[in-house]
Formats: C-alpha cells, sequence, structure tokens
C-alpha cells in the first residue's frame, strides 16, 4: 500500500527489498494501530534468490480484524530489516501510515 492508503483484510503486502532485509528468506511485517498494538504480525517471504545485495521481490499476506470499540482508523505497516545478530547497528525499517478498514 502507499502512504495514507486505506488497506482491507486480507492486506496483500507486495515489493521489493534489498537482499541484506532478508534472514533465511523474510522479514517481518506488522500491522498496528494509532496507539502501537499490533494487529498482526507475520512475515514477507523472498520471491526470489534473496543472497544478493539486489531488490529482491516480495510477498506477504496480513489477515486482521480491528478490535471491538475501534475509534481511530489510523494504523501502521512497518517492515523491518530482518536482524538476527541483535545489534542496533543493523536495524532498518519502514513505516507506512494506513487508514485501516
Amino acid at each position: 500500500p502507499l502512504p495514507q492508503g486505506t488497506v482491507a483484510s486480507p492486506l496483500i503486502v507486495k515489493g521489493k527489498a534489498r537482499g541484506n532485509w532478508y534472514f533465511e528468506g523474510s522479514f517481518p511485517v506488522t500491522l498496528t494501530d494509532e496507539a502501537g498494538n499490533v494487529l498482526m504480525a507475520h512475515y514477507a517471504t523472498a520471491q526470489g534468490e534473496w543472497m544478493t545485495t539486489q531488490y529482491v521481490p516480495f510477498t506477504s499476506t496480513l489477515k486482521y480484524t480491528l478490535p471491538a470499540g475501534t475509534t481511530s482508523m489510523k494504523g501502521f505497516l512497518i517492515l523491518k530489516k530482518d536482524n538476527p545478530s541483535g545489534e542496533a547497528r543493523f536495524d532498518n525499517q519502514l513505516v507506512i501510515p494506513v487508514t485501516l478498514s
């Protein structure tokens, strides 16, 4: 989805990420509400050879339901570079603001 775009479940996320974002062919994807509550956490999966520095296509499908009483329809799609080392200097993420439906 594009920033500020409206998303619905199931949310299909597609794009390209550099090979170093993947570990064992995947990286974490999280959908949160405006307050940071996790609606769905899953993984994006490489659609090609990920052991490269080039861009590699990925896809992920997030199925979610909004909690009862949800008043804000704002949320965030967060794509995180997989970092099995745990070292903060290798962390990276892309945060996309979205409207939930």
